[in-house]
């Protein structure tokens, strides 16, 4: 045969499923967008055709409105962990499964003071609104025997308005950026940080409060950091990570530099002290680096376009 079969897998993509979780009057929303991805024996499908070895990938999708009902959604990563081991450990032919999430967040609406019992809402508990900052994100590999658990998160808009500087970098006859000594300094943060939870015998974190304590540790050290330059905060923000969550050994940052230029007022008469910027959206510069736990090997991809 002149060609043979590569690498290859399966599955239903970006499935969108929402759970409500009613406790009495109050209700609680996870709202998640799932991708499955299966490989193992499949060259056979591919040579010839035969399905017999292949699980449609409606069953898949089917599955995983299923798993919503019949084990809850604790958490994106809990979800996608019951997801791949099902798969594997119910279809022989089926070695490895890999569970994309994206997990979009809603918050409670909260009740106005004024008298409502005319629209018949004194105690309002099942209104939400999206929030409007990161989408949540989790992968799920599972081989029958180990597991790898990447979390992140992308789209986190941050903004340091001061206390940030750019200057005494190379400079050649291409060069016309002028030194910066106080800068507004702005990202849009596309995180992934990988866990050192491998297999059932270790216990499981937990994953709600480590979502919510590592971003909270991301934000305070872009915030707390006198940068000097964006690459400097990044390893500011993943060693806060790492120093502080003994459950996370890696995180990868993708950091596209959100520039914002003085205006030049002067041909109005006006002088502008650092106050009016005009926000340039590209081109960018972006800034992409990998944190480490010492002794711990890099396993998240450079490029986490397709993570």
């Amino acid at each position: 045969m002149p060609t043979i079969l590569g690498q290859n897998q399966y599955g239903k993509a970006e499935n969108r499923v929402v759970k409500i979780t009613r406790d009495g009057a109050t209700h609680h929303i996870k709202d998640l967008n799932v991708s499955v991805a299966l490989s193992g024996d499949m060259d056979e499908v591919h040579y010839s055709g035969s399905n017999a070895n292949v699980l449609p990938t409606d069953t898949t999708k089917n599955t995983v409105f299923a798993f919503a009902k019949e084990h809850g959604i604790e958490s994106a990563e809990q979800f996608g962990i019951h997801l791949a081991r099902h798969f594997v450990t119910s279809q022989e032919p089926i070695k490895t499964a890999r569970i994309r999430i994206e997990e979009y967040g809603w918050e409670r609406i909260e009740a106005s003071d004024a008298n409502s019992r005319f629209i018949g809402a004194d105690e309002v508990k099942h209104s939400f609104v999206r929030k409007g900052q990161e989408t949540r994100l989790t992968q799920i590999t599972y081989d029958g025997s180990s597991w790898e658990v990447i979390s992140g998160l992308k789209d986190l808009v941050v903004m340091n308005s001061t206390n940030s500087e750019f200057w005494g970098y190379v400079k050649d006859k291409y060069t016309t950026l002028p030194e910066a000594y106080d800068r507004i300094l702005a990202t849009q943060v596309s995180a992934r940080w990988r866990f050192n939870w491998t297999d059932d015998e270790q216990k499981m974190p937990h994953w709600e409060k480590s979502y919510e304590q590592t971003r909270k540790h991301m934000l305070q050290a872009f915030a707390e950091t006198y940068s000097l330059s964006l690459q400097q905060t990044l390893y500011q923000m993943g060693s806060r990570i790492i120093n502080n969550r003994g459950e996370i050994d890696e995180v990868r940052f993708s950091l596209p530099n959100k520039h914002h230029f003085l205006v030049d007022l002067e041909p109005f008469g006006l002088k502008n002290d650092n106050e009016v910027y005009y926000a340039a959206d590209r081109p960018y510069g972006l800034i992409e680096a990998t944190v480490l736990r010492d002794g711990c090997e890099a396993k998240i991809p450079v490029d986490l376009t397709n993570l």
